[in-house]
């Protein structure tokens, strides 16, 4: 439009920034980078870490995913993959590696042994990793292969699509005001 005063063009429009700008939700913004950005931190106790190794491998590839940055460190992770039969005395240790991961965090029980004891019904077993942390998401099997690996990861990252991440962001500061 020209305006006959000072012939200027004036629009509301400009065809430089076309296509350069995003409209989102803070809550979605923040869960898209989350799910895309896993590092899990194998778990492995039994036979099922075979699996979750060649998970990793060139055949299955979850770098697909932006999952390959398997880290050995607790405090580099958020996603706790535990995989294989858990004793009372390796327990310890595995809530130990859970409490030194920061927020959010999330556990995947990978195999029929670290959901429910699996085959093992006796005192020196764990009757599930959930007696002892939360667990998001459950991978059946004995042992799972790495596609059903790769499909609870999938589950995971639309968990975590799904969460409000602004508002409990809130409620842990207002918790931590009073």
């Amino acid at each position: 439009m020209v305006s006959p005063s000072n012939n200027t063009l004036h629009t509301a429009y400009d065809s430089k920034i076309e296509g350069n700008v995003i409209v989102t939700r803070v809550d979605a913004a923040i869960n898209w980078m989350r799910k895309n950005s896993l590092w899990p931190m194998p778990m492995g106790l039994a036979c099922c870490a075979i699996e979750l190794m060649a998970t990793a491998s060139s055949r299955f590839d979850i770098s697909r995913f932006g999952m390959e940055v398997m880290r050995f460190s607790p405090r580099q992770s958020d996603v706790l993959i535990v995989s294989g039969t858990v004793t009372y005395k390796m327990a310890l240790a595995v809530k130990r590696i859970w409490d030194q991961m920061p927020e959010p965090k999330w556990c995947i029980a990978m195999g029929a042994c670290a959901s429910s004891g699996g085959m093992y019904r006796s005192y020196a077993t764990l009757q599930g990793i959930d007696k002892l942390i939360p667990v998001d998401v459950y991978i059946s099997g004995c042992p799972p292969r790495p596609e059903a690996l790769i499909e609870g990861l999938l589950k995971l990252q639309t968990k975590i699509e799904g969460e409000h991440s602004m508002l409990d962001q809130k409620r842990s500061f207002i918790e931590e005001i009073a």
